[in-house]
């Protein structure tokens, strides 16, 4: 008891105050709606105001914002801050991201459409500095902490990362990204509250002064995989704020949260998802800021005409790494075969050798792989094929030339350092081209998949996506199935589908497609010549040449 008094203006008397502390047992329910996450490991989303690099842009080069990494509940803070930092200025977003917190994308779709910013689904390749290390100071003193490339090859925007995308006012999504969706995970959190009250006796009567949580413990959680009618009805609401059909919708709804339902450009469109049928070089080419009519995320650095960023080789910084082929990555570039070495700092001298093939398939698919074959006399390398898919014949007969090498093969991509080997002055040393291999949001459609049914090892990362469809010829395809050893179940998996779809990891395990479980890594990764026994694929260099040939350090 604390004695307290109370004065009328004629006299004193003693009142009590009760200083209490009453230990309340609470259970609280809490429901974030939060969308199932394909990758756990991605690190949460960052934002970077990048400026392009492009040969030739300076002194007035395009900028964007690049977004890429995990949505989380602190996401939409981060991306207001930068938007602070620009003044005003209406830059593009290039998103890549496997989706996330639900509120947290609503809130950054609702930021964007409130600062009229357009949105593509892209990656962007730093040169240089790049957002994850501290204190870099390679780009000081030319006018942006950031400089790059932005490219829709193996870009995806999963799950919550749509929402965020429907606030663009243009909403473009290139051949070669992925858009996905899925039904919403909900998950239920319990906590146990431990609270204590302070209260005041007056006149016989308790008077709350506060009340204060002293301790919060876990008290267990669950999810549920199907959307609440309180869920449904926040993003109806929410797409039709934006403008977006119903459908994009029904096709969260339809969709396991287990799976990703990729969606086609031609439904985005009709479903008002994307505004055009563009790419993100509708928003980041260096063309935009072409002297007669600039556009607004252009900005002129005077005199920096003669510095544009310089080479690598000229500055002694680690080499830049840049997708596979701008002038390849068009959905009707025919199939390319390049024989690459494995660039990653871990592996040097003795590095693995792939054959990337990345392209359209065409009736010169096969004499292109055996003409390249014949250069490698007896060598075995592993293929790492990225194609939409395209001529039947074609995948057949590359199919049997690769089973007749007994060459392994694995859907990725592969990133060449330095420079595209489509470029005139692109040269091989040592006879490859330096490059890195990922299987993230990489495709293998149809004919694709009977290429890579020709492979000794089969193999499609969880990352990597395989597509089929009912396709012509079905007493040939099948034919070819038996010839590979691959089991009637395939087939049917095939013959059952009346759209393309992507086939999941244990049908294609299962259906004796793949032959196990491995991404491209198990063929290409850093660590695997150091393997006993050493894989075929495997080639040391010569002293005097790993030093000249000592990959990026990235």
């Amino acid at each position: 008891m604390v004695p307290g008094r109370c004065f009328d203006g004629k006299a004193w008397w003693p009142q009590a105050l009760a200083d209490l502390a009453l230990l309340a047992v609470i259970v609280l329910f809490v429901l974030p709606a939060q969308a199932q996450e394909q990758s756990l490991d991605i690190p949460p989303m960052r934002f970077a105001v990048v400026r392009s690099n492009a040969p030739g842009c300076e002194p007035n080069c395009p900028e964007w914002i690049s977004a890429e990494g995990t949505i989380a509940a602190g996401t939409p803070a981060l991306l207001k801050r930068t938007l602070k930092t620009l003044g005003g200025r209406q830059l593009p977003v290039v998103v890549n991201s496997p989706g996330g917190n639900v509120d947290a994308a609503l809130a950054l779709g609702r930021m964007i459409r409130k600062a009229k910013l357009d949105i593509a689904v892209g990656v962007t390749v730093f040169s240089g500095c790049q957002p994850v290390a501290k204190n870099c100071s390679d780009n000081k003193g030319k006018g942006a902490d950031y400089f790059g490339m932005a490219f829709d090859d193996g870009a995806m925007c999963n799950s919550a990362c749509p929402l965020m995308f429907s606030g663009g006012i243009r909403r473009v999504v290139g051949d070669f990204a992925y858009l996905g969706v899925h039904q919403i995970t909900t998950t239920y959190r319990r906590e146990k509250l431990l609270y204590r009250t302070t209260y005041r006796i007056v006149n016989g009567k308790k008077k709350v002064i506060n009340t204060k949580v002293v301790s919060r413990k876990n008290a267990g959680s669950y999810k549920t995989y199907e959307m609440s009618k309180a869920v449904e009805k926040t993003l109806s609401a929410y797409l039709r704020e934006m403008g977006i059909g119903d459908g994009v919708l029904e096709m969260m709804k339809a969709t396991p949260a287990s799976d990703i339902r990729q969606i086609g450009l031609d439904d985005m469109t009709a479903m008002k998802l994307v505004t055009s049928r563009d790419a993100v070089d509708l928003l980041t080419s260096a063309s935009l800021c072409a002297p007669q009519q600039p556009a607004a995320n252009c900005r002129e650095m005077p005199g920096s005409a003669n510095d544009a960023t310089p080479s690598a080789a000229a500055t002694g910084r680690p080499r830049n790494v840049v997708p596979a082929g701008p002038e390849t990555a068009k959905a009707g570039a025919d199939m390319r075969f390049v024989v690459v070495r494995g660039s990653n700092p871990l592996c040097n001298p003795d590095c693995p050798e792939w054959i990337s093939a990345e392209g359209a398939i065409t009736s010169q698919t096969p004499q292109k792989l055996r003409q390249l074959l014949a250069t490698l006399g007896n060598r075995r390398l592993p293929v790492v094929i990225s194609s939409r898919g395209g001529d039947l014949a074609g995948a057949l007969a590359a199919g049997r030339i690769i089973r007749e090498r007994k060459l392994d093969v694995a859907v990725g991509r592969t990133d060449f350092v330095d420079c595209d080997p489509g470029a005139w002055n692109c040269l091989a040393k040592e006879g490859a081209y330096a490059g890195l291999s990922i299987d993230a949001g990489v495709e293998c459609d149809t004919a694709c998949a009977l290429m890579l049914a020709g492979g000794a090892r089969r193999l499609v990362g969880p990352q990597a996506r395989l597509s089929l469809y009912p396709m012509g010829q079905k007493q040939m395809v099948k034919a070819y199935l038996e010839e590979m050893a691959i089991g009637p179940a395939l087939f049917k998996a095939i013959a059952g589908r009346s759209v393309e779809r992507q086939l999941e990891p244990d049908i294609m395990l299962k259906g004796g497609l793949t032959t196990g479980p491995q991404s491209v890594d198990a063929l290409t990764g850093a660590t695997i010549c150091k393997a006993f026994p050493r894989p075929d694929n495997c080639r040391g260099l010569p002293p005097a040449n790993a030093a000249a040939y000592a990959p990026a350090k990235l």
